[in-house]
């Protein structure tokens, strides 16, 4: 288990391990922030790994979360402008915000 940039750790496959919310700012974010849901986490735990193709992301998006991938980007989306997914996981928040901006851009 490698320890990530919010103190989550992430299995070999790359998924995020359970036990804790893995935000590793609990105690920092204060009594007014809930923490992301199981399943936001999910989602980000997912679109951290690289993908040799759509097909493959599509299923374990089936899968292991039970949702479409319709659904899944929707979240996603919506994910990009929480600041507590920043929190949790900057590196592929970020990342995914820079394709985002960049194809708007180009719109």
């Amino acid at each position: 288990m490698t320890s990530g940039p919010g103190g989550a750790g992430r299995g070999a496959d790359g998924e995020a391990e359970a036990g804790g919310s893995g935000t590793g700012a609990d105690a920092a974010d204060g009594p007014g922030i809930t923490p992301l849901s199981a399943q936001d986490e999910a989602v980000l735990a997912v679109e951290r790994r690289s993908w040799p193709g759509p097909g493959a992301k599509e299923r374990v998006v089936r899968e292991r979360l039970g949702i479409s991938p319709t659904r899944y980007y929707q979240l996603l989306n919506a994910l990009l402008d929480d600041p507590r997914a920043l929190a949790h996981d900057p590196v592929t928040i970020n990342r995914l915000r820079r394709v985002r901006d960049a194809r708007r851009a180009r719109r």
